[in-house]
């Protein structure tokens, strides 16, 4: 019933600060693990984070094209997560009829 597998996945994040991006792309570790499944996830646990891309965007906005300009910093990443997933196979339980 109860499996333990190791897989890899790949994700993406975005933000306005490094933390952020990092943040953005560990949360979609979840969403990325449930899709590859159709078993009840217990718990993910990260074993290694490889860091594929890393990008930086400095744009400059100014006000009336002319006033007050001011750098605006974008960040992305994309990661290779190493996870152990363990995994609950809710088909192996036998469901008796009660009454």
């Amino acid at each position: 019933m109860k499996s333990v597998i190791e897989t890899s996945v790949r994700v993406s994040g975005t933000g306005d600060s490094k933390q952020k991006a990092v943040a953005d792309a560990l949360n979609a570790v979840q969403r990325t693990v449930l899709q590859g499944t159709s078993h009840l996830i217990l718990r993910i646990e990260p074993k290694d984070v490889a860091v594929i891309n890393a990008t930086s965007k400095v744009t400059t906005e100014r006000f009336l094209f002319f006033f007050l300009p001011r750098k605006r910093e974008h960040y992305s990443v994309v990661l290779e997560v190493t996870v152990n997933v363990t995994l609950l196979d809710v088909q192996a339980i036998d469901f008796s009829h009660g009454e």
